[in-house]
């Protein structure tokens, strides 16, 4: 299969309320940029139909996204996820890949492999036992999406779903200043491109 992006929108989830971590987690520093902005390169050569982004209110505008400030401002993921759901579902998109914007160190290898793996159904990322984002739906689960409610995103819609694994390290999301200490130190020491 090759990696076939048409038709495919990106919904980029970006408005985390960095709780554990004190401050702007996404604007925190790792290895010459920020969280944001290493996510979003890495995410930058893919040619998806459009790219949604879920930010919180207040914060800058992404060049080359649709920016959704998350309303109202402490809502759960799920309410993010609608938000980027709803938007993708309004360009007719026949899927939309959910990628979270504090998962830095996914390379663009995997996004493009999730693609090329994509039947049309769904796909998941896998970290042992664990499905995760990013993931890919086919619209048929557009409705299931924006009806999810409290935190846990869309989980739930992929415990069975088929994946394709993560490479080591790459499942660490920034939540606390531990994790970017750690994430700064794995690519100090590896090549994670």
């Amino acid at each position: 299969m090759s990696s076939d992006l048409r038709g495919i929108v990106l919904v980029l989830l970006a408005a985390g309320r960095s709780e554990r971590f004190g401050v702007g987690k996404l604007g925190a520093m790792l290895a010459g940029e920020t969280v944001l902005a290493r996510t979003m390169h890495q995410l930058a050569p893919l040619p998806f139909a459009a790219r949604i982004a879920v930010i919180a209110p207040g914060s800058a505008l992404l060049d080359s996204y649709t920016c959704l400030p998350l309303d109202p401002p402490d809502a759960p993921q799920s309410r993010s996820l609608a938000l980027g759901v709803a938007a993708a579902q309004a360009t007719g998109a026949r899927a939309a890949m959910i990628a979270l914007a504090d998962m830095p160190l996914v390379p663009t290898s995997h996004f493009a492999a999730l693609a090329s793996a994509f039947d049309g159904d769904r796909i998941a990322s896998s970290h042992g036992d664990l499905r995760l984002p990013p993931a890919i739906f086919g619209s048929q689960h557009f409705p299931a999406l924006m009806a999810l409610s409290g935190d846990r995103g869309a989980g739930a819609l992929l415990h069975d779903a088929p994946h394709f694994r993560l490479p080591p390290d790459a499942e660490l999301d920034i939540d606390t200043p531990g994790d970017l200490a750690r994430a700064e130190a794995l690519l100090a020491t590896t090549r994670i491109a």
